[in-house]
């Protein structure tokens, strides 16, 4: 299953906006739905109930209770679409502007984006603004795009305040001003959105400030962390490992970047090998810092193994023949429990908020398409 998520950086503005709408939209009970839930849902969907309709829908795209089926959860919210509902016609949209369970068609996506704003949903006002900055299924037109940015921002959509920030930060249709970008960013984590907050957290922290400001930026990104974003879990880990005195508990920075490394992200493995290998917070460990490295080179492909071939080949002479295969097929083994990089790993407190997935991949460089993960596949 997989929806549109565009992985240059001066297009986050549409990965993001689009992911994390998609996610809040499979926010209903059926998408936890036992199977014994689904005959009633189904007998109670076909009846014409548009919040059954949504529930079977959101039960087949997540593969809770039934097989998953694209095609199934693309019909089941389209119903609820036509019946009215904005949340559906959102939802259907994105189905549109992806191709899950339907063909392509950016046109008819923005349709539906329009009709869920029209209803009153401000994330959907907050899609459009995309799709006009990007020229997606309507002429392009970043001046259009930021006014509905600023009426979801209005309307208590956080993410209409980052993708202000990002226009501003990037230049993106408008002139680049860091000082505005800020602004914007500011407002969108004023309403909790996750990227704003790291945004904001990142920049406090670029810009080498007094211990006051980088406990605000410590605090930003702990609330980005906690909503899953795994950027977030990195950027925070390096901030405590510069500064200690910055963690709530001795091991903060660890698990943070372990848990990074574990989403795939070969640069905090990179680090995890550095601090083994230096003792920085730890005793010095070459066997772990053997395995963090040839964990990152895995990972990270080509750019990584030539990173790290000088410190592999250093510590592969320490440990010896027989210690360092040992290491290169742990390190194998758990790249393969670990084998995709995520950019958001949601945790059970998240489904009230309607997270009903376990995450959400990074974009692939070729097609930009991420996939939304049902469950953990390792």
């Amino acid at each position: 299953m997989g929806y549109l998520v565009r992985s240059h950086v001066r297009r986050v503005l549409s990965s993001v906006t689009l992911g994390i709408g998609l996610l809040l939209l499979t926010n209903s009970g059926a998408a936890r739905a036992a199977a014994g839930d689904i005959p009633e849902i189904q007998t109670r969907a076909q009846r014409g109930s548009i919040q059954q309709q949504i529930e079977l829908g959101a039960a087949y795209f997540t593969g809770r209770g039934v097989e998953q089926n694209d095609r199934l959860a693309a019909y089941w919210y389209e119903k609820a679409a036509n019946a009215g509902d904005p949340y559906a016609q959102k939802q259907i949209g994105f189905f549109y502007e992806a191709g899950i369970g339907v063909p392509r068609d950016p046109v008819r996506a923005v349709t539906w984006f329009q009709r869920a704003a029209a209803g009153g949903l401000a994330s959907a006002k907050t899609d459009l603004g995309v799709a006009y900055v990007w020229g997606i299924g309507v002429p392009k037109d970043p001046e259009m795009g930021a006014q509905l940015f600023r009426e979801a921002l209005a309307k208590g959509d956080g993410s209409g305040g980052f993708s202000l920030g990002e226009m501003y930060y990037f230049g993106v249709g408008v002139e680049k001003n860091p000082a505005t970008a800020q602004h914007w960013y500011e407002l969108g984590a004023r309403l909790h959105d996750p990227l704003a907050e790291f945004r904001l957290g990142s920049i406090i922290v670029q810009d080498h400030p007094e211990p006051r400001k980088l406990k605000r930026a410590a605090e930003l990104l702990r609330q980005s962390a906690a909503a899953g974003y795994v950027p977030a879990k990195h950027r925070l880990g390096v901030l405590l490992v510069d500064h200690p005195e910055l963690s709530r508990s001795p091991d903060e920075a660890l698990v943070l970047l372990e848990d990074a490394a574990s989403a795939g992200t070969w640069q905090t493995s990179v680090l995890l090998g550095i601090l083994a290998r230096d003792g920085t917070g730890m005793p010095a460990d070459p066997a772990a810092a053997y395995f963090h490295f040839r964990v990152a080179a895995l990972q990270g492909g080509e750019k990584a193994a030539g990173l790290l071939a000088h410190d592999l080949q250093a510590l592969g002479a320490r440990l010896g023949p027989e210690r360092t295969a040992a290491q290169d097929a742990e390190a194998g083994a758990w790249v393969q429990k670990h084998p995709i990089r995520l950019a958001f790993v949601y945790r059970k407190e998240n489904e009230r908020q309607g997270f009903p997935v376990f995450a959400l991949t990074e974009p692939d460089a070729d097609t930009h398409i991420g996939r939304l993960l049902a469950t953990p596949s390792f």
